[in-house]
């Protein structure tokens, strides 16, 4: 299975800043002696391109990033200041997870981008440490690149992907599913075509029953030749931005949930990491390092 990472482009952030920069770095750490991968399954993506981008971005938004020049406000918005290091890793991150998508569709089964989720950004702004739209640049890529005709976007952060819903709102070949903490950021949500919204210190067992009607509806509804599929570790019940009470082996219930109903149905995965800010770093690396070993396990068992 194709690991695709970035860890090695960090943004430079002040002290104190609550984006968990390192957790990246530690996961490839973390896998790369799990025993379970070689060193050749991990692979540096290539920069998603300006075209590429502006399929799911304004021209002028992407130059504000690419030239610095966004605003005090847009910055803050964003919750990262501009630097040279956050374009390039913006750029990666969407390359990673259309590189894992692709890597999926070639070998019939699962890759995986190490970081990427990036799902509050929208068309002519980036906001919630998100730039660029990783998962609508990949699905617009892969539609007008590889010709991909239906997409399902599975998105499992603990907070709505109201930027993938504005983006991909009127593109009736790519379905987005967003189960979510209601009450949690954004304040304002947008319409995913399918919305599950959650009240706060829902736990395991509600979480999965939602989770199993939602999907239900994705397959039914989408019927996707891809699907991409964001793993936030923010359900977390120890997580700072979460809301939602879900143990690690609640987490790995859910992943098995997502990835076992695309592997029974013979549609490729494309993984990518999204949120997670637990107090413990230790704690995100966990459930992160859990989903990538899963999917590892359950897309070999399918190979054989």
């Amino acid at each position: 299975m194709e690991l695709f990472y970035a860890d090695h482009f960090v943004l430079p952030l002040p002290p104190g800043h609550r984006f968990p920069m390192a957790k990246y770095r530690l996961l490839r750490e973390r896998l790369l002696t799990s025993g379970r991968f070689a060193a050749g399954d991990f692979r540096v993506p290539p920069a998603a391109t300006d075209g590429q981008l502006a399929r799911a971005h304004a021209p002028d938004y992407i130059h504000r990033v690419i030239t610095g020049g966004l605003s005090a406000t847009e910055q803050r918005e964003i919750g990262l200041p501009w630097s040279e290091a956050m374009v390039e890793r913006s750029r990666r991150s969407s390359g990673a997870t259309l590189a894992a998508a692709r890597a999926a569709m070639r070998h019939g089964g699962c890759a995986v981008n190490l970081a990427g989720g990036t799902h509050h950004a929208a068309t002519d702004h980036g906001s919630g440490f998100c730039v660029f739209n990783d998962a609508a640049v990949a699905a617009r890529a892969l539609q007008a690149e590889d010709g991909v005709g239906h997409i399902a976007i599975v998105d499992c952060d603990v907070h709505q992907g109201d930027g993938t819903a504005s983006i991909l709102q009127d593109d009736a070949a790519i379905f987005t599913f967003s189960i979510h903490a209601e009450k949690n950021f954004p304040v304002r949500k947008q319409r995913s075509d399918l919305d599950i919204g959650l009240p706060d210190d829902t736990g395991d067992e509600a979480y999965l029953t939602a989770l199993a009607g939602g999907l239900a509806q994705v397959f039914n509804r989408a019927r996707p030749e891809l699907v991409i599929y964001l793993a936030g570790a923010d359900p977390f019940v120890g997580d700072r931005l979460g809301r939602l009470a879900l143990s690690k082996a609640g987490l790995l219930a859910r992943d098995h949930m997502v990835l076992t109903r695309c592997r029974e149905a013979g549609i490729p995965v494309a993984i990518a990491m999204a949120g997670g800010y637990a107090d413990r770093i230790e704690d995100v690396v966990d459930i992160h390092a859990a989903t990538v070993l899963l999917a590892a396990s359950l897309f070999a068992e399918a190979a054989c």
